[in-house]
């Protein structure tokens, strides 16, 4: 008895480390299947591995197995298939010469053993493993829009990571600024789940808990994806979050905008910061400079206080003070002393000078600024400096040294600081004309814009010898234009026009000439105001003030041309036409007749 029950030992033990054929039970020992692997969608070659020595593949039939149970899907006879009626029906078809069964269009479904079975000589079995593989969708991340306290005592939610449409479930890794995140007992919790969509793909979700310190309100969060495909294994990455981390306020202090030296008339932006998150609620107070005590200023909705335009007034001591709302706690920020560099208003004395000609004159240039100052004189038509310096000496004035002249007060280290001030200097003495005498080209019939300019101290009134419509228009304190609206009459031509201008001191007179012109255009000339342009007035120039031609006459003169034009086209035809005759002789012909006549 002891002999056969080793023997039976050694068989049992023998048969329970053989594979067997899955929910085949009691069947003869077979090999692990081939594995086969295919993407959704794709096509399966499930190729049978029997003996095609001994005519195997020509009555094979083909089944799969799930669940324990073995269903019989295609049939070969004679190197011909036919499907069974059921879920493979419409998708098997027969390649290689019927050694090879094609599967196409691959579902998650399809994972299962497919086998072959030949009926001669004896019953053959061959079976495959199909795997099937789908690559997830790029995974998308939320983070908590709530945020993290840095006092939570249990790991808070941070985001949340989902992988859809993949075969078999992916799997997770979180990532905090480049490295990947373990489970830690209080510290890190990962909680995965995943759902089995109506295509057999499955959907992760992944749902990152960590506890957070002050440090990680800018830490980046990410979560990648494992797979494997018939390729290889492979991976994706999401995009890369911030979680919003709260933790409580430390200090306070105060920034100004913008930076360096301000001036007046600059924008200048006083905003509170503090080191907290969520900010506390700000305030900015400025120091009152009789009191000394703080006064709430008023700030826009962002709790900035604007100054636009800035003035020296708002020069003072500023701080900031933030309220915590959930504890309550108070702090202030150190005081910030802002400073608004100014220029203040520049004076002149004498504000209204007057002298008489050949005397002297001296202009003081007063101002105030919180920094240095530099004064210059510049003349005011001309904009040349006169002299560096708040004082201007003036000698032995003439009447062209009457005026304007303004003193400029700037502040050299800061650009843009600057104030001026202008003054008129009054010469005394009696009218001065712009000019003496002057000739004006005008047209008979034709309306004239004339005007005579005059200067002195009074100021003089100008007044003209014929009628028309005048006007006077100030240039400056001792200077005057007027203009005068006239027709050109023949006894105008004549007598010519003069105005006078006078004041108490005395007049003095300026004429126009007017001179004839017969041309047919006239539009005012910026040189004379005679309403005759440059062009045309050069042009009367260059003809000799000759009378240019009409409308009319240039039409008749570009008749005449076209016409020579047409007899010239005529006369050269016919020309041609009488030579091709031969009637008119050519010169060689003609040369040659005259030596023949001459030998003779």
């Amino acid at each position: 008895m002891g002999l056969p029950r080793l023997v039976c030992a050694f068989l049992l033990a023998a048969c329970c480390c053989c594979p067997r054929v899955a929910g085949v039970p009691g069947e003869a020992e077979q090999p692990a299947p081939e594995l086969v692997e295919v993407e959704v969608g794709s096509t399966a070659l499930l190729k049978c591995g029997l003996s095609q020595s001994q005519g195997n593949l020509s009555h094979v039939d083909w089944f799969s197995v799930h669940k324990e149970k073995r269903t019989l899907i295609f049939r070969v006879r004679q190197g011909q298939g036919q499907s069974e009626p059921g879920e493979y029906e419409q998708r098997l078809s027969l390649q290689d010469r019927g050694a090879t069964l094609a599967l196409t269009q691959v579902t998650p479904q399809d994972e299962r053993i497919f086998l072959c079975q030949g009926k001669r000589p004896r019953s053959q079995e061959y079976r495959i493993q199909l795997r099937v593989y789908k690559a997830p969708e790029e995974p998308n991340i939320q983070v908590n829009p709530l945020g993290i306290p840095v006092n939570s005592k249990e790991p808070e939610e941070v985001a949340t990571c989902v992988g859809r449409n993949g075969y078999p479930i992916p799997q997770v890794i979180w990532y905090k600024n480049g490295r990947p995140l373990k489970e830690e007992k209080n510290r890190v919790h990962i909680q995965s789940s995943q759902t089995v969509e109506s295509s057999g793909l499955y959907t992760l979700q992944s749902i990152l808990k960590a506890q957070l310190v002050k440090e990680d309100k800018d830490a980046q969060f990410y979560c990648e994806l494992n797979y494997r495909l018939p390729s290889g294994n492979h991976m994706k990455e999401s995009r890369e979050v911030t979680v919003p981390v709260f933790y409580p306020t430390e200090k306070v202090w105060l920034e100004v905008e913008p930076v360096g030296m301000l001036k007046e008339g600059d924008r200048v932006e006083i905003r509170c910061l503090a080191d907290g998150n969520p900010p506390p609620h700000f305030s900015i107070s400025k120091q009152n400079p009789s009191t000394r005590e703080a006064e709430e200023e008023t700030t826009n909705d962002n709790g900035v206080l604007v100054l636009e335009p800035a003035r020296k007034e708002h020069s003072g001591r500023y701080e900031c003070q933030g309220l915590d709302l959930d504890t309550m706690i108070s702090l202030l920020s150190e005081p910030q002393e802002l400073l608004v560099n100014y220029v203040s208003d520049v004076r002149v004395s004498p504000a209204a000078p007057e002298r008489e000609e050949g005397g002297s004159l001296t202009l003081t240039c007063e101002a105030e600024s919180s920094q240095d100052l530099e004064f210059q004189w510049l003349r005011e038509e001309t904009g040349q400096v006169l002299e560096r310096g708040p004082v201007l000496q003036l000698h032995d004035l003439k009447r062209e040294a009457g005026g304007g002249y303004r003193c400029v007060a700037s502040v050299p280290s800061i650009p843009g600081l600057n104030r001026t001030q202008l003054v008129n200097v009054a010469i005394f003495g009696p009218p001065w004309m712009a000019f003496k005498e002057r000739k004006v080209r005008v047209k008979e019939n034709m309306v004239l814009n004339l005007s005579c300019e005059a200067s002195g101290h009074p100021r003089p009134t100008i007044s003209w010898n014929v009628n028309g419509t005048a006007s006077e228009q100030d240039q400056d304190p001792q200077r005057v234009l007027s203009t005068l609206n006239v027709l050109v009459t023949p006894e105008l031509l004549e007598t010519g026009v003069e105005c006078t201008a006078s004041n108490d001191l005395g007049k003095n007179t300026s004429v126009l000439f007017l001179e004839l012109v017969n041309l047919t255009t006239l539009t005012p000339d910026s040189n004379t105001t005679t309403g005759l342009s440059t062009s045309t007035a050069s042009l009367a120039r260059e003809q000799g003030c000759r009378k240019l031609p009409e409308p009319e006459s240039r039409g008749v003169v570009i008749v005449a041309v076209i016409v020579c034009i047409l007899v010239l086209a005529v006369l050269g035809a016919v020309l041609y036409f009488l030579y091709k005759k031969g009637k008119l002789p050519c010169r060689r012909s003609g040369k040659q007749e005259m030596e023949r006549n001459t030998s003779i």
